[in-house]
């Protein structure tokens, strides 16, 4: 897959589909969560026709704020996990990545002032139309080292939430199929927070 890849919110549908595309504009991922599951379940499909599944993800408990999310393949081979570090996601969106027990990468919201001023100015009447432009959250994906091996960034738009990952060090495969699905699933936590 060609970097940078570009993630789009359906902007009309009721349950949240995303899109995601290459750099040459080929589907990467097609994502669609169910609605109304007490426990999350999200597939990630290779075509927008939704025939092929690629990936899925599954919480590991009803909705609950420290869930974990689990990762497998079409053959039930475990990938890996995510989960939100519970209280301390409550100021920034933290994040950690699991490859089995091991925590081996975590992904951290870069300024969390922006989801304040953004909710906050959201809610003035016309102003809030806007507020996809000028407010725009980064995310950052790292090693315990403090390494950044990935970036996630929201792209200005007018109504639709767009955004982009770039790759910014060297990952294995098995770690970008981790990184790439935890951002994802992040994404949609972090929508339904607001």
């Amino acid at each position: 897959m060609q970097y940078p890849l570009e993630l789009t919110f359906k902007f009309w549908a009721l349950a949240p589909q995303i899109s995601v595309v290459d750099s040459q504009d080929n589907l990467v991922f097609y994502v669609k969560q169910k609605l109304f599951k007490l426990k999350e379940a999200i597939t990630i499909f290779a075509d927008s026709d939704q025939t092929r599944p690629q990936y899925y993800i599954k919480a590991d408990r009803i909705i609950d704020f420290s869930a974990r999310y689990e990762f497998t393949d079409t053959n039930g081979t475990n990938i890996g996990a995510v989960k939100r570090r519970g209280l301390k996601s409550i100021w920034r969106a933290r994040y950690d990545i699991f490859d089995g027990d091991s925590t081996t990468l975590s992904i951290q919201e870069q300024n969390p002032w922006v989801k304040i001023a953004d909710a906050l100015f959201a809610e003035i009447p016309v102003v809030g139309w806007f507020t996809g432009y000028v407010f725009n959250p980064v995310y950052e994906v790292s090693r315990a080292d403090g390494t950044v091996v990935m970036r996630l960034e929201k792209i200005p738009t007018f109504l639709s939430r767009k955004f982009t990952i770039k790759p910014i060090d060297q990952i294995s495969d098995r770690e970008e199929q981790q990184v790439l699905l935890s951002l994802i699933m992040m994404l949609l936590l972090e929508r339904n927070r607001g």
